[in-house]
């Protein structure tokens, strides 16, 4: 075992992004808060409404020239208490920049989370409110269990919700111009 999961094992307290570096490769944790918290693998429905979405996203945003989305496992460094693994990101060509060898430095222009048991109240509260203060335009939050898809825009500083379909219907970006999805196509 590990030094560092020796540590959380005993309990420790607040970690930084050096202690989360630590981790062995492809340890299922992400740094949130300062906690070291488990993500256990996700389930092969949650995955595969990830890939229906991350495909028809990431073939949009290629065939248009907009930029890149990845989708998890890949950091995404907020501050030195906050490292994320985010379902799907987008990042505009225009910041491309912020990817670095071993992480993406900043937050992606968008964000979708596609919630599950395990991690749900992480990504509708802690990470919500982290995304909104470090600059995240647009988050999307995907419910598998409703089949729903939430659309927030960041105004002003603050996550607005602007759409939100469930079972059907279209939501579309306004970071991504011109990129929609049927609700239905990805459940």
């Amino acid at each position: 075992m590990s030094a560092i999961l020796a540590e959380l094992a005993a309990g420790r307290g607040r970690y930084t992004y050096e202690d989360y570096c630590r981790l062995p490769e492809g340890s299922p944790y992400q740094l949130i808060g300062g906690e070291l918290v488990r993500t256990p693998s996700p389930t092969p429905y949650h995955q595969m409404v990830s890939m229906k979405l991350e495909l028809k996203m990431a073939g949009f945003v290629l065939e248009k020239g907009l930029g890149i989305v990845l989708d998890a496992p890949l950091d995404v460094y907020l501050d030195e208490t906050e490292t994320y693994q985010p379902d799907i990101i987008f990042i505009s060509k225009e910041r491309l920049s912020i990817i670095e060898e071993k992480r993406i430095n900043g937050a992606p222009d968008l964000v979708a989370e596609i919630l599950s048991p395990s991690t749900g109240y992480y990504d509708l509260r802690s990470k919500y409110k982290v995304y909104e203060k470090k600059g995240v335009r647009e988050y999307w939050i995907v419910d598998p269990q409703h089949k729903s898809v939430q659309v927030f825009l960041r105004q002003e500083g603050k996550f607005v919700l602007d759409q939100e379909a469930e079972q059907q219907g279209t939501v579309k970006s306004w970071v991504i111009a011109g990129f929609e999805v049927q609700v239905e196509s990805i459940f």
